[in-house]
């Protein structure tokens, strides 16, 4: 009886270390090892060539729009058509494309694949997909062992025969048999569990594709892009086939199905081409045709009319349900544009569309070519990052430039200099997006260089005796996206499962969001009216004197890790404080963004006349 209860135990003990392995060295890598492990090399943006600068674009644009950092970008050396999204978290996120992909696909259909992979993270599919990795490394490994014990009982057999040739010394003989029986109940035990998991993984992955392709639609709203996508795949020699070594591993994130699974649909990690596309394309005639030219670095041929008046007017083709709402008003430059918010801002999150899509495109088109081209450098992004925390007031400004003076390289400091005007000219609805740009280059700096900017951020904040909540939040969202980079983090995990149990920390957001307006006679009305949307939580305002930006980051770390619908809860509360008035302008939409993101709720851009 032991011996079965201790072989149990043992294969138990094998998975699980073999998944918490692979999971925590995953959790430590992020989806760059992810990327990296799949031969993938890393997208410079100071440094690609016409066809790599225009997968950068697209990229760029797609996560501005959808009000996440713009992830690192890696490039695989594969002729099929095929992409990636990787890491636990949009603050870890990479994405990988396929030369093919890249080389092959016009704008339109590279903006397909993009916004596919976006869906993944939005929708939290990235940490279920690096999960599913570790279990099924845990099971393999069992698989593996049990090969190695059977190695080592087999050549301990012949050894033992060759003794016993010699000198009838049948000693151990039991020992060998019982090592080799082990070996192949783990063989046969991995085997089984390989075969079992694979199923899971398959039928997870093929669910959650049906989602991604038609997130992708609404934020495109161009079925034809990434139906065009699809049918390309069916039509290319290599198809969306992978030839790493490891691909297999990863075959549950692809775009399309990596590697061959097996004659039967049951292992297949990804429904088949024809059911994707007419779920699509319902009318699709069933043909591959590669139809076509391959777009140049600019836009592509089929692209839709922008603008920041662009809206979603109906649904989508093909069954795919349209976005909530559209931009009516054109936005203006300042800090004084109106926005229709209502209560629900929750429902922006993650959900964003192709107004935000082309709003994110006019919005970097128009920013300075010299903020731009400096936030893609990961010298040129430090400064931006500097020019955008130097305050209005000269005096102040002064201070900040002394204290950089001191600490960063000459040359960085001229820089900053040199960029103040364009940034301050920019205008606070560029701010945060300046950031999400500059986040890629600044991730490439060494850790040395990233000890640097800490110090001078640090100066700089300590420079201005009158930091607003805003400029908190831009230095507050800019470290919690890059300190994992270059850090031990621990991804936020689920602490609290009813607000109750956070009720000060609410307290203390609501209070200060209710003091940002600097209306004394209304923080009370907006605090209210914020409580309002969370029944059954006991909540206090605070005095504007008690309110400091420490005891904001203490609190904020603790509804991190709150529940989704929970936090979502939250943002909705926040959103009320913010629209007690009846207006919101820039710099309030902005602010309520930036605490979203903080929340790990990215919000996309709420637009001028935007119903919520």
């Amino acid at each position: 009886v032991e011996l079965p209860l201790g072989g149990d135990a043992a294969s138990r003990a094998l998975l699980g270390g073999g998944s918490l392995f692979q999971v925590s060295a995953l959790r430590a890598g992020g989806g760059s090892c992810v990327a990296e492990t799949l031969g993938g090399k890393r997208l410079f943006p100071d440094s690609a060539g016409p066809t790599e600068r225009r997968v950068l674009n697209v990229v760029e644009e797609m996560a501005i729009a959808s009000g996440t950092p713009v992830p690192p970008v890696y490039l695989m050396e594969e002729a099929g058509i095929n992409a990636f999204a990787a890491g636990f978290s949009p603050s870890d996120a990479v994405i990988g494309v396929t030369r093919g992909c890249a080389e092959t696909l016009t704008r339109d259909q590279l903006q397909g694949v993009v916004a596919h992979e976006f869906s993944h993270i939005l929708n939290g599919d990235m940490r279920l997909s690096i999960r599913l990795i570790g279990i099924l490394h845990g099971i393999l490994l069992l698989g593996l062992v049990g090969n190695m014990l059977l190695r080592i009982g087999f050549y301990s057999g012949m050894g033992q025969r060759r003794s016993s040739s010699g000198n009838n010394n049948n000693s151990g003989g039991g020992l060998v048999l019982a090592l080799m029986a082990a070996s192949v109940a783990l063989i046969v035990v991995g085997s089984i569990g390989s075969l079992f998991g694979g199923l899971i993984k398959a039928a997870v992955s093929r669910q959650r594709e049906y989602l991604a392709d038609a997130s992708a639609v609404q934020f495109t709203r161009n079925p034809s892009g990434i139906a065009g996508a699809l049918k390309r795949i069916g039509a290319a020699v290599y198809g969306s086939r992978l030839n790493h070594p490891r691909a297999s591993e990863a075959s549950h994130m692809y775009f399309a199905q990596g590697v061959w699974e097996g004659f039967t649909s049951l292992m297949a990690t990804h429904p088949p081409l024809p059911k994707r596309i007419r779920a699509i394309e319902p009318s699709w005639d069933g043909k591959f045709a590669a139809g076509g030219a391959k777009a140049s670095a600019g836009v592509g041929a089929g692209r839709r009319a922008s603008g920041f008046a662009a809206g979603v007017a109906a649904a989508a083709p093909g069954g795919v349900a349209a976005a909530r709402g559209g931009a009516k008003g054109t936005a203006a430059d300042g800090d004084s544009v109106p926005l229709d918010v209502v209560d629900h801002a929750v429902d922006q999150v993650g959900e964003p569309t192709d107004a935000h899509r082309a709003y994110a495109h006019d919005l970097i088109a128009s920013l300075d070519p010299a903020i731009v081209s400096a936030a893609r450098q990961p010298y040129g992004a430090r400064a931006v990052v500097f020019a955008l925390l130097l305050d209005r007031d000269a005096t102040i400004r002064g201070h900040q430039f002394a204290a950089l003076d001191k600490l960063a390289e000459p040359a960085l400091a001229e820089l900053t200099r040199r960029l103040t005007h364009a940034v301050a000219a920019a205008g606070p609805r560029c701010r945060l997006p300046i950031i999400d740009l500059a986040l890629p280059a600044l991730r490439a700096m060494t850790p040395g260089q990233f000890k640097r900017f800490g110090e001078c951020l640090r100066a700089l904040v300590a420079a201005d005796a009158q930091l607003s909540l805003f400029e908190w939040t831009l230095a507050r969202v800019l470290m919690r996206h890059l300190q994992p980079q270059f850090e031990p983090v621990r991804s936020p995990r689920v602490k609290y499962s009813r607000l109750g149990q956070v009720g000060r920390e609410c307290s203390v957001l609501l209070s200060m969001l209710a003091h940002a307006a600097d209306k004394p006679d209304a923080a009370a009305d907006a605090f209210y009216h914020a409580a309002a949307h969370l029944p059954g939580v006991t909540l206090t305002m605070m005095p504007r004197a008690e309110c400091s930006l420490t005891d904001l980051d203490n609190a904020l770390g603790s509804l991190a890790a709150l529940s989704a619908a929970h936090r979502g809860r939250l943002v909705d509360a926040c959103a009320s404080a913010i629209i007690a008035d009846g207006r919101v302008n820039v710099q309030e939409a902005e602010l309520l963004r930036g605490v979203s993101d903080l929340l790990d709720c990215p919000m996309p851009p709420l637009l001028a006349g935007q119903q919520v």
